[in-house]
């Protein structure tokens, strides 16, 4: 039998995204939890127990895993409780909406040795998992940057669930942030998996530019890893969703990988080598069925059967230490 998930925050992404990844991965949902009396009414129709919060659910649904994907302000609380029962966590990016919360988790996880990953799906896309490849047998030469391009529109009305009357997303409260928390991280984890190594520096710079909310609706990134290679990453939440808006680039000293619509929830996309001596572009095929949620699902289930992994609690604390104090400076020129 599959692996028996526990859903904590039973919103858009869980539903649209994240138990039809679990289910495509061979996994099953035990049940669900979530404050929101409509939300639970969505969750029976569907079929799923709903438990009014996470405690309550963790104390009566045997559970093999947990995926947290609450708002941001309240990953802590269902995080530290799973980990107190010993049970496997996947939570949704970023760890918490403040890095005290994030240092709450990591001591709770490692107290009890529990398998813990923050849900940066873009590192199990498929096509990032081929560039990665490609890159560690030296198809692009020594990489020198990488270069993104991770945007959408938000404005202060946006919803995506119909059970959500207020846009979480741009209340700093909840979110931690605006655009640049929400966004950047998926870009900053995915950088250190293409590149197998860590970041060494990072720094940030903000932007409150066409929405009235009281958060940053873009920002510009740029850092450097342990070994010297350029990140740089545009995100933004007022950005015109008909542009061209999910472009990653990794420029090596004698080509270039360019991933174009994979930086996503869902599968497909374009991948392309381009040839530093000659210019010429050779189309890099890949799995274009799976998505990276489901990817995501299938690889935290193995993890749990005791299979190898890269699923790290000390990684995404230390991603979360460096992005909060870069956040932190940055909000000061806001």
């Amino acid at each position: 039998m599959g692996l028996g998930w526990g859903i904590i925050g039973y919103g858009w992404v869980a539903r649209d995204f994240m138990i039809p990844a679990i289910i495509a991965a061979g996994g099953r949902v035990v049940a669900v939890a979530d404050p929101s009396p409509e939300v639970c009414k969505i969750a029976h129709t569907n079929g799923f127990t709903c438990y009014d919060t996470a405690k309550e659910l963790l104390c009566n649904a045997h559970l093999d895993a947990v995926y947290v994907a609450t708002p941001n302000n309240c990953h802590a609380e269902a995080v530290i409780l799973a980990a107190g029962k010993g049970i496997p966590i996947l939570c949704e990016k970023p760890m918490a909406a403040t890095l005290k919360d994030a240092e709450a988790m990591y001591a709770a996880v490692l107290a009890k040795s529990v398998i813990y990953g923050t849900a940066f799906d873009q590192r199990h896309h498929p096509a990032h998992k081929k560039m990665r490849e490609l890159i560690q047998q030296g198809s692009i030469g020594t990489p020198t940057a990488i270069r993104i391009v991770y945007a959408c529109w938000v404005d202060p009305a946006w919803s995506a669930d119909e059970s959500q009357t207020t846009n979480w997303r741009a209340d700093p409260a909840k979110a931690g942030g605006g655009a640049v928390i929400d966004l950047a991280l998926h870009g900053l984890d995915l950088a250190q998996m293409l590149l197998d190594e860590p970041l060494a520096q990072l720094s940030i710079k903000l932007q409150r530019r066409i929405h009235n909310y009281p958060v940053d609706d873009g920002g510009m990134l740029i850092g450097r890893s342990v070994n010297g290679i350029l990140v740089s990453q545009h995100v933004a939440y007022n950005y015109a969703e008909s542009l061209p808006r999910r472009r990653l680039e990794v420029v090596g000293e004698t080509g270039m990988l360019t991933a174009l619509d994979t930086m996503g929830q869902t599968p497909g996309g374009i991948l392309n080598q381009q040839c530093g001596k000659t210019g010429k572009i050779s189309v890099i095929p890949f799995n274009t069925t799976i998505s990276p949620f489901t990817a995501q699902a299938q690889a935290f289930s193995e993890a749990v059967r005791g299979a190898p992994h890269e699923f790290c609690a000390s990684r995404d604390i230390i991603l979360a230490r460096m992005f909060d104090a870069a956040y932190q400076e940055a909000r000061l020129c806001l």
